[in-house]
């Protein structure tokens, strides 16, 4: 139950936010955060991470699905043996849903998050994909823990 409390808490503040940049800003419009580092800008996304995948609504739509039924099948199997891996399931439960949320309701996802790094402009994104991001770094984390003590077990 405590997994999918985290995707609830993901889904809820990803779609505050958003909410919040319709509502109180103009599309393309920025707020400047940190100089040269960090700004809120309203910006939509048609398509997949990057803006691939421009207006393919119908597989995302598909391949959501799939993942979502997916997440929650592995959380309800594996998250018991690890919390770190339930985590990293919740975190990726509830960004996927937030996303499909917009794809949805809007036919488009809303970014706001715009960083540059090292004046790269990295792609806009929003707090469905940062928890995805999270929840599939904790993941791999994950699975390198879990190979490191399976070679100590066959080892020891």
């Amino acid at each position: 139950m405590f997994y999918y409390l985290i995707a609830l808490l993901v889904i809820a503040l990803d779609q505050l936010t958003k909410w919040m940049i319709v509502k109180k800003m103009e599309y393309g419009e920025s707020i400047e955060i940190i100089e040269n580092l960090l700004y809120i800008t309203s910006h939509r996304n048609r398509g997949a991470a990057w803006g691939i995948l421009q207006g393919q609504m119908w597989f995302f739509y598909i391949i959501t699905i799939a993942v979502i039924i997916g997440l929650v099948y592995y959380i309800q199997k594996m998250a018991k043996q690890s919390r770190l891996l339930g985590v990293a399931l919740g975190l990726m439960l509830g960004g996927a849903i937030g996303n499909f949320i917009d794809r949805i309701a809007r036919q488009e996802v809303v970014d706001f998050v715009h960083t540059y790094i090292f004046s790269y402009s990295f792609p806009v994104f929003n707090v469905a994909d940062a928890s995805l991001s999270i929840g599939v770094g904790l993941l791999v984390i994950h699975m390198l823990l879990e190979e490191k003590n399976a070679k100590e077990k066959d080892n020891g």
